[in-house]
């Protein structure tokens, strides 16, 4: 019987996990035990994700806010410090900001406005041109920024951020002066021991401060990049990718997991003869067309993954063939002659007009967002996602 079913992606539900947990043994043994009870069989390139999260849990790679304050104070000065474009967020970066402060005797809080990196709106733009205002060039205090637009609250938590920052600090021990700007060499007005916050533009920002005269620049990644007092770490991102766990302590991104998705791999040849790939995968990459909020506050989708998601998609765009080369041809004659046409395409599609409309993206991006889509972040309790027919196509039995 001919296929009908193209790419299937799975939730799949796996015990609570601790530190110290043997993750990959839980990961093949929960996709195992889906499998019979789903009655599905694996296949050869099949994908199994797993999410940052439950990674980073097994690790135990947690830290404080104290323990945030100290490598703050030891690498800017823990006086005056410049902290400019963070993301509006209870959940990624106020626990950072207490810990940031608490190492700190003044923060100067430069937010980029009408909005974050990621899309969270202190104002929207109609707001801007009513007030006559260029957000590429005007630097505003809050006393300014209050006599123009007021108090704003965030759409979606319904909380104003730049007086929740500015008591979050206050109540760190630290002094507050908050500043809008979208220059980042305008911190310097203030300050010239900078932490830059943003997340993917972190690289540019911090080569302009220091083009600009600055004496100290770190980027959140700078920051927890060894262990502080026994704390979690991440020698790559530092604190890129953190979350909440408790009121006083943060989860960090997962650390050195590539071993663990080649080991998940090489447990599922073992048990089933199938060659599957593996990734890890935090936010996917994808934008609310609604909230404007562009959804991936980690620094990457998918810290590791096995070499078989390397790569972009190479593939034709079906409705163009349709259309055009065989525009004159219906039913069995046209499925065969684009059948024909997938089976003889080129390695590389690059350039060529019958693959327009493709996704250019990196396959570890596109996937880490169908994963994160199908997950959650909430009470699904489906930390593993398991994707069959994401690398098969039209002609695939």
């Amino acid at each position: 019987m001919e296929r009908r079913v193209g790419t299937v992606s799975r939730g799949i539900r796996c015990p609570i996990i601790r530190e110290g947990d043997n993750l990959p043994d839980i990961v093949v043994n929960s996709v195992m035990e889906a499998a019979k009870s789903e009655g599905f069989e694996l296949r050869d390139r099949d994908v199994i994700s797993v999410t940052e999260s439950i990674v980073a849990r097994a690790q135990g790679n947690y830290a404080s806010i104290d323990d945030i304050a100290a490598d703050v104070k030891a690498k800017l000065g823990g006086e005056t410090i410049g902290v400019i474009f963070p993301i509006l967020s209870r959940n990624r970066f106020a626990i950072c900001l207490r810990g940031i402060a608490k190492g700190a005797k003044k923060v100067v809080l430069m937010l980029s406005y009408p909005s974050d990196e990621v899309g969270n709106a202190l104002l929207t733009y109609d707001q801007l041109d009513a007030a006559g205002i260029n957000p590429y060039s005007d630097v505003l205090s809050l006393e300014k920024y209050r006599e123009l637009f007021g108090e704003n609250k965030h759409e979606f938590t319904g909380v104003d951020y730049v007086q929740y920052y500015a008591d979050l600090i206050k109540e760190s021990g630290a002094e507050v002066e908050v500043v809008f700007a979208n220059q980042a060499k305008t911190i310097l007005n203030y300050a010239d021991c900078i932490l830059n916050c943003d997340i993917h533009t972190r690289v540019r920002t911090k080569r302009i401060l220091l083009e600009n005269g600055a004496k100290v620049v770190c980027s959140l990644d700078d920051i927890l990049t060894a262990p502080i007092n026994g704390s979690g770490y991440n020698a790559r991102y530092g604190l890129l990718g953190s979350n909440k766990s408790t009121e006083d302590q943060i989860k960090l991104f997962p650390r050195e997991c590539q071993d663990m998705v080649e080991e998940i791999q090489s447990k599922i040849m073992d048990l089933t003869g199938k060659h599957v790939e593996v990734m890890v995968y935090g936010d996917g990459a994808f934008k609310d067309p609604q909230g404007k909020i562009w959804e991936l506050a980690d620094p990457v989708v998918s810290p590791a993954f096995t070499k078989g998601l390397i790569g972009t998609p190479n593939e034709l765009k079906l409705k163009y063939l349709a259309d055009n080369d065989f525009k004159d041809l219906h039913g069995a004659a046209l499925k065969e002659a684009i059948s024909n046409a997938i089976k003889e395409k080129e390695g590389n599609l690059v350039g060529n007009m019958a693959s327009q409309g493709t996704p250019p993206r990196q396959l570890t991006d596109l996937i880490g967002s169908l994963c994160d889509l199908t997950s959650g972040s909430g009470d699904k309790g489906t930390p593993i996602i398991y994707i069959q027919g994401y690398f098969d196509n039209y002609t695939t039995e």
